[in-house]
């Protein structure tokens, strides 16, 4: 029952960030570019989910994206399913006590979406590949991702470790000597 609870809870919270993208972060961007608050969601649901969950997670998230946005099929279905899987590899060789740690892992896992989608677009529409343009709408959904991140890691960690909780259980050994 706590699990089918979250799953409910995660889709009105991509609700509620599909509503903030569409509309909040309209008025606030920096240089016309707008946070990418999907990448941080599927990030954190394979940190503190798993690689299967956050994998899982991802690919429906990208493929809700897709359907309604309708930019290029596919796209974010892939980059979202890969961030997802990134975050349970991410889970197991760092820490998500450190707030530095989540800083740097926001930022490769936003040059890692947005670099394949680049890529696939480029691949998809036959675009001109625009190096310096690319790299400075990077450099800036970069920090504007890890600004938010900062802001909002308390509370992200505070609900991540209840989802830890249900979807991996309490798995401490202990040992009687």
């Amino acid at each position: 029952m706590k699990k089918v609870l979250s799953i409910v809870l995660i889709f009105i919270i991509f609700i509620i960030i599909f509503l903030l993208q569409a509309n909040f972060f309209n008025w606030f961007t920096i240089a016309g570019v707008k946070p990418n608050l999907f990448i941080i969601l599927a990030l954190f649901i394979g940190l503190f989910a798993g690689q299967r969950i956050g994998t899982i997670y991802g690919v429906v998230l990208g493929i809700f994206l897709d359907v309604i946005l309708g930019k290029s099929i596919g796209a974010s279905t892939v980059m979202l399913g890969l961030i997802g899987f990134l975050g349970g590899y991410l889970d197991k060789n760092f820490s998500k006590d450190s707030r530095l740690t989540v800083m740097l892992m926001v930022a490769g896992a936003t040059a890692v979406y947005e670099i394949g989608s680049y890529i696939f677009n480029v691949a998809q529409f036959s675009i001109n590949i625009e190096i310096l343009n690319f790299s400075k709408i990077l450099a800036i959904e970069v920090a504007f991702n890890v600004i938010l991140t900062i802001i909002a890691y308390p509370l992200m960690q505070r609900a991540g470790y209840v989802l830890e909780d249900i979807f991996k259980g309490q798995k401490v050994l202990t040992r009687y000597f």
